[in-house]
């Protein structure tokens, strides 16, 4: 499963008996109106299902580490309850199935993927949303934004990914936070004790309080990172704006990411982790990502570097081995430099395929999904049961939504075959948790730029082939970088990557990425 957008287990199961007929009223919608330039907050869709009345339409989702296989449990039953339909579900058993169905035009009803969005973005393959619409259901409203973001050449848009929102949607809605798939930083409460509590307010802070735990506990580890979460955290204290394999925007043009003027104090800073002891070699050699925990929860690690959810997963798990230290999340913010810039698109789309035998009734399905009451439902369950309305504005939940057992078992969430990142934001929102603060602190630092998610390589296309490339040489040549021996080392390798990246073609695939930039942007107007 993809661990940056999984839900661990942070406790033990609660017990609920989940009594459908207890499901409550609409009261508290009426608290939180549907974000601006989100679909129609009429619930739409079709005819609530009566006795024998009921559609079947077979549904296949294209990602083989999905953690729900069946259409079952109570929220499953009441979308179809409201809308008079069910799916009949297959899961991919590997990342070829769908293309190996595309190719032999052997597709379903409905398909939910991420990875085959451009692919299956097709008059030949897929109805256009924009098409169906028009013709079924003209009271189904998408807002401009997510229109541009998934409109085709041909004028069409054939799904809208789920998991999206943006600046404005965000800003107005307080509570909505994000994803456990944030950096963080979390730090042993019981050593910063003993080391006289010495603040940490700035990254010099934090390399002066890894430098006493070095001189004071020679046998420990004074930060332990991990192999997936190596850099995210500290590129955003230094403000890159982006990743290693992104893209940047500076004076309305962009720029590769290791163009970043910033990059370089930030490769520094990294090197003079290892040169100090802080971190290890290994590090960066790690065969899984559970080795970091292993450091961390064993009692060998001080800092140990994931997401927002470390301190809180490590936690539980030293407890569970009645440990008796504890960590504590670092300040998600500790530079006056810091930002993070979000060009994400969503995650996945749901497509209306040209075999699918009901055109009208799945555009409507979908409708009612991307309705406030239809979104809530598939996001944090039946309300009454699952969750109920807080007046300031956020669910007050019966479960603990980072439980994945009991989220899963449930149906709560993987039917958000359309659904946005506001609402699914919220469930992170659980105050006696300390991701919640580490959330709040990035949410603060968050600027969106959805315009630069739209710079993408076409496959077999020749920009496709000089990124990868360059990726490739960017992933190898940044840990010469990381293990110089000196700064004046880590300079030269640094320089040294930059001339690759250009003999490979750099300046040609940043022009052509420069002209799609320029004709995405038009689509935002």
């Amino acid at each position: 499963m993809n661990k940056s957008r999984s839900f661990k287990i942070v406790a033990a199961a609660l017990s609920m008996a989940v009594v459908l007929s207890a499901c409550g009223g609409n009261g508290g919608n009426t608290a939180q109106p549907a974000p601006s330039g989100s679909p129609d907050a009429a619930a739409g869709g079709n005819a609530p299902a009566k006795p024998g009345q009921v559609k079947e339409l077979s549904l296949f989702i294209d990602a083989s580490w999905y953690p729900v296989t069946e259409w079952k449990g109570p929220v499953a039953d009441m979308i179809t309850e409201k809308t008079g339909v069910k799916l009949k579900v297959t899961v991919a058993t590997d990342d070829k199935q769908l293309p190996l169905m595309i190719a032999s035009g052997d597709l379903p009803d409905l398909v939910f993927t991420s990875s085959n969005v451009d692919r299956l973005s097709d008059s030949k393959l897929s109805y256009s949303w924009n098409e169906l619409i028009e013709k079924y259901a003209p009271d189904f409203k998408i807002d401009k934004t997510r229109i541009a973001i998934h409109t085709m050449d041909d004028g069409n848009f054939y799904t809208v990914r789920n998991s999206f929102a943006t600046q404005e949607e965000m800003k107005n809605s307080k509570y909505s936070l994000g994803s456990d798939g944030n950096p963080g930083i979390a730090v042993r409460e019981d050593i910063l004790k003993e080391l006289g509590n010495p603040p940490i307010k700035t990254l010099d802070d934090f390399v002066k309080v890894l430098g006493m735990v070095k001189e004071k506990y020679p046998e420990m580890v004074p930060l332990i990172m991990d192999k997936d979460w190596i850099e995210q955290y500290f590129l955003a204290q230094f403000g890159t704006e982006t990743l290693l394999d992104g893209w940047y925007e500076q004076d309305g043009k962009v720029e590769y990411a290791i163009r970043q003027p910033k990059m370089l104090d930030f490769f520094k800073f990294m090197n003079s982790l290892y040169r100090n002891g802080y971190i290890l070699a290994e590090n960066f050699a790690l065969a899984n990502d559970q080795i970091d925990d292993q450091y961390a929860t064993g009692g060998k690690a001080f800092a140990h570097s994931h997401t927002v959810s470390t301190a809180d997963t490590d936690n539980i798990k030293i407890k569970s081995n009645q440990g008796n230290f504890s960590f504590k999340m670092l300040p998600s913010v500790l530079s006056k430099d810091a930002k993070v810039v979000s060009s994400g698109l969503g995650f996945s789309g749901t497509f209306i395929t040209k075999k699918n035998k009901d055109p009208e009734a799945s555009i409507k399905f979908i409708q009612y999904l991307a309705s406030d009451e239809g979104k809530k439902l598939t996001m944090f369950g039946v309300e009454g049961v699952h969750w109920t309305w807080n007046e300031e504005g956020h669910p007050d939940f019966k479960y603990n939504p980072s439980d994945a057992d009991f989220v899963n078992s449930n149906g709560i969430k993987w039917w958000y075959l359309y659904n946005d990142g506001v609402t699914e934001g919220m469930l992170s929102y659980v105050p006696e948790l300390q991701k919640t603060q580490a959330l709040m602190d990035l949410k603060s630092i968050r600027i969106y730029k959805p315009e630069i998610g739209l710079i993408q390589t076409q496959p077999d296309s020749q920009e496709k082939t000089i990124k990868t490339k360059i990726d490739e040489m960017v992933k190898n040549e940044k840990v010469k970088i990381y293990l110089a021996e000196s700064e004046e080392a880590a300079v030269a390798a640094y320089e040294n990557m930059l001339k690759n990246a250009e003999n490979i073609g750099l300046q040609k695939l940043t022009d052509w990425a420069n002209a799609t930039y320029q004709k995405k942007k038009e689509l935002f107007k």
